[in-house]
């Protein structure tokens, strides 16, 4: 349930909230210790008639921000700020700049990392087995030892040699985000992971190099412990970087669409300049195959652009004097001059770049459960630890205290927390690429859990994309005849439309003779003659104009415009031949998805940037009854967020650049992986097969692997967290400790492999 701050005004949910306070029978929610601090002080300066707008009130608040990588709140002038695109973005740690600016080579250290990590793990396995094999044959570890003139190198020390490079290299970025951790006065995974490995490794370090301090037996150390914390930690991240895109990966797609150069009038001459140079106002020419470099208005010439990239719109549009065109679009045929109207950061696709920024930005308002857990259980764990050591130590027994302050750490040491999710996530993605379905993150498995929306596209999503004949009807001679007449007029012609006509001619098997005079008649159609005779196709205008009369076919070339066709009318001797109608057909399965979605309860939207009577068309083909058409991109991440102010958990499915800002905006964004790649960036969740039954797999495969680590999570702490009070009393040797979280760790790994069985 969502809730208000009554200080800062943010809107946050219950379970999220920091702190309450009951003021007049009324519970209040938090989103930081700071509001409800201020909120105590005087309670009526934010509730009542007495409320004080909240900037005026507040002072001394930290302006936070959160880190785009690992998904830290800090405060802005403790963070380390970067500009990128235009924006300013702040990071916790100089670890999450270098996977933000350069992720590549970030992966390729953390690689190296899992390496020696696993190698020393490895080892440690096969130095145990040995040992075990020597003891068995009635050997000790000395004698084992090649090297008989250095008897220090004991049992201990080998563990020490082999787990201080896993300790150093393996474990390094951990105890930097620790680091960061405490200096921002957070508790993440990493706190946890740095707290538990070094307590165990530094009580290991001290039984083997100072001996008889403590009433411990050299090989009762737990430098094992620590190297099999970091090994598997470490393979977790590793894993999870892999199939996570860092968020600016769709804003520099975006980016390469803008074109470099752009060719203006100046000073009555022709001349290139830089693309982001255009200035408003100016004159701006387009040649065939160009890119438009910024929005604007045609002043003359006629042309056809492709605009399915912002738009949606699977057909090119015609453009005459009048009509608007977007920069970042792309020139079929035909040159034209153009007025700018907008450049810069105003353009329609520095709008989509700059939505998606900010889309991605506030798109993970909810925290890992692991750290969640982390931020309650530290603080618990070593609040009891040191209660602990103190009580034993008032005692006067002090390696009691000692031993008592160990056991409850290494108990809550987070071995399988760490792993909870990890295990869940892998095991989830391994089962998702069997089915071709990528997953990037657990933060959209944990949306899935109450998603309740889902919002297709059309074109390219529920559509092919690629306009084929759907229906032929013929009025004088064969359907082979009309085909052949419409494929003469269009041979050679770029246009999608034209391509149909011509698909279904090859499909035939007819032979294209070519024509022996060519016209175009700009937004009518063409005229073409071959041996004599005068060929027509196009619309009605073009025919009215030519004196071909069709207003007795006027009602069934309405009826199959309804069915959302666009209809191409072929003439000869001014003579009607017949109706060709092309339209962009539905993908396979795509009736079925549809119809599984509405059996889960789920709500199917249709969202896309066609004409509303194609797209009522294609709607009642498959079932959707909510259709939203003529949205440009903007307004379709504008539709996704009003879905969620409705308290609507959404996904979008989707495949094109125009629904990279909706993508981001949904709680899960679900892209088609044959789409651009941008929608494959934005989206949380990717359909590799193109098969659009997937999207209703990856739905139930997130549900499924988040219910996974949420089990885990429960186990990881069960054991644990149940002998926490039994080693505070010095009750549980720290043997017995290890021994649980192995036990707790087996419980995770096993319940995560369960996964590999489920059936969707």
């Amino acid at each position: 349930m969502n809730v208000t701050d009554p200080v800062c005004k943010m809107t946050i949910e219950e379970k999220d909230a920091v702190g309450t306070s009951t003021y007049k029978d009324v519970t209040y929610f938090f989103c930081s210790e700071i509001c409800k601090e201020e909120f105590d002080k005087n309670p009526e300066t934010f509730i009542g008639e007495k409320a004080i707008v909240p900037p005026k009130i507040i002072t001394g608040m930290p302006d936070m921000a959160k880190d785009p990588i690992c998904g830290m709140v800090i405060p802005k002038d403790r963070s380390i700020k970067r500009e990128a695109g235009g924006r300013t973005y702040y990071f916790c740690s100089e670890n999450c700049v270098r996977t933000f600016e350069a992720p590549e080579a970030e992966l390729k250290s953390m690689k190296r990392r899992v390496t020696i990590a696993l190698t020393g793990v490895l080892a440690l396995a096969i130095f145990r087995a040995a040992v075990f094999l020597g003891l068995a044959a009635g050997a000790t570890i000395l004698t084992w030892v090649p090297i008989p003139w250095l008897p220090w190198f004991t049992w201990g020390i080998w563990l020490f040699i082999i787990t201080t490079p896993i300790m150093i290299f393996g474990g390094k970025g951990f105890f930097i985000g620790a680091y960061h951790a405490i200096k921002n006065r957070v508790a993440n995974m990493d706190f946890l992971i740095a707290l538990g490995t070094s307590t165990a490794y530094i009580y290991s370090a001290f039984v083997v190099f100072f001996p008889g301090v403590l009433p411990v037996e050299e090989k009762n150390v737990y430098f094992e412990v620590s190297a099999i914390i970091i090994a598997f930690v470490l393979l977790g991240k590793y894993m999870e970087e892999i199939i996570k895109k860092r968020s600016s990966a769709a804003i520099r797609k975006l980016l390469d669409l803008k074109p470099q150069i752009a060719r203006v009038i100046r000073n009555g001459l022709e001349i290139e300049i830089p693309a982001e140079s255009v200035m408003v106002n100016e004159t701006v020419i387009v040649r065939p195959g160009e890119k438009i470099p910024t929005d604007g208005i045609v002043l003359e010439g006629y042309s056809s652009v492709d605009e399915k990239m912002i738009t949606g719109e699977s057909v090119p549009v015609e453009k005459k004097q009048g009509d608007k065109v977007i920069g970042g679009t792309i020139n079929k045929v035909g040159s034209f001059k153009f007025k700018a109207t907008q450049v810069g950061a105003d353009t329609t696709l520095n709008q989509i770049i700059k939505m998606v920024e900010e889309a991605q930005a506030s798109s993970s308002n909810i925290q890992r459960l692991a750290d969640r857990v982390a931020s309650y259980f530290v603080p618990g764990v070593i609040g009891i630890a040191i209660l602990a050591a103190s009580g034993w130590s008032l005692f006067g027994n002090f390696t009691l205290a000692l031993l008592s302050f160990v056991a409850v750490l290494i108990i809550a040491c987070p071995c399988a927390i760490g792993i909870a999710t990890p295990a869940a996530l892998m095991v989830g993605v391994g089962k998702g690429a069997e089915l071709g379905i990528l997953i990037r993150g657990a933060e959209y498995l944990e949306r899935a859990e109450k998603l309740n929306t889902v919002v297709f596209d059309k074109t390219g999503t529920l559509t092919k994309g690629e306009p084929e004949v759907t229906e032929l009807v013929t009025f004088d001679g064969k359907d082979e005849d009309v085909i052949l007449s419409a494929s003469i007029a269009e041979k050679g012609s770029e246009h999608p439309l034209a391509e149909a006509i011509i698909k279904r001619a090859s499909m035939m098997g007819l032979a294209i003779p070519d024509a022996e005079a060519f016209e175009a008649i700009p937004g009518h159609g063409v005229k073409v003659s071959i041996n004599g005779r005068e060929i027509l196709i196009g619309n009605r205008r073009l025919m009215r104009d030519r004196g071909v009369s069709i207003q007795d076919k006027e009602t069934l070339i309405s009826n199959l415009e309804e069915k959302g066709n666009t209809v191409m009318i072929v003439a000869e001797e001014n003579k009607l031949k017949g109706l060709i109608a092309v339209a962009d057909t539905l993908k396979e399965h795509a009736e079925d998805v549809v119809k599984g979605l509405k059996a889960e309860g789920v709500q199917v939207i249709m969202l896309t940037g066609d004409n509303e009577r194609t797209a009522k068309a294609i709607g009642a083909k498959v079932g959707i009854d909510r259709i939203i058409a003529n949205v440009l991109p903007g307004d379709k991440a504008k539709v996704i967020k009003e879905l969620q102010t409705e308290g609507r958990v959404v996904a979008m499915v989707g495949d094109g650049i125009n629904d990279s800002p909706a993508l981001a905006q949904s709680d899960i964004g679900i892209a088609i992986g044959s789409g651009s790649d941008v929608a494959k960036e934005t989206g949380g969740i990717i359909l590799v097969k193109d098969d659009l039954r997937d999207v209703i797999k990856s739905i139930k495969l997130s549900r499924a692997t988040m219910r996974k680590i949420k089990q885990n999570l429960f186990w990881a702490l069960f054991y644990n967290s149940a002998a926490i009070p039994i080693a505070a009393f010095g009750l549980l040797n720290p043997i017995i400790a290890a021994a649980a979280m192995a036990i707790s760790s087996l419980s995770v790994v096993s319940n995560s492999a369960l996964l590999k069985a489920i059936k969707i």
